[in-house]
């Protein structure tokens, strides 16, 4: 149900953004043009509008209402099985110890630093 109160939501919400969007304001709107012998003179498209708007706005407030209502109120006593499962044992992790000074002090060969003399 709350899924489908969600997809109910979202096309109150586009009718809604669509509606908006096709009324005319100061600046000419999306309906800017166009001839007033239409089906609907421009008066009553924009009482029709207008009134549209604020029924999908009241629709939208109150369905947002509800859904926070019905999210807050659910409650899932299923646990996940994933979660109930402990971890494997990890073995210690073991770092190589570097081998033990066998007490000959000569410099390494190959691209070895050469000591600062001063």
């Amino acid at each position: 149900m709350f899924t489908f109160l969600l997809v109910v939501q979202f096309i109150i919400a586009a009718l809604l953004v669509g509606v908006i969007l096709v009324q005319k304001s100061e600046g000419g709107g999306l309906t800017s043009g166009g001839s007033p012998a239409g089906l609907m003179s421009a008066r009553g498209a924009a009482d029709f509008l207008t009134r549209m708007t604020a029924i999908l706005a009241t629709a939208f407030i109150l369905m947002s209402i509800v859904l926070a209502f019905l999210a807050a109120t659910r409650h899932s006593t299923k646990i996940d099985a994933g979660l109930q499962k402990a971890p494997a044992a990890v073995a210690p992790l073991t770092v190589p110890s570097a081998p033990a000074p066998t007490g000959n002090d000569t410099a390494p060969t190959g691209n070895s630093a050469v000591p600062f003399s001063q």
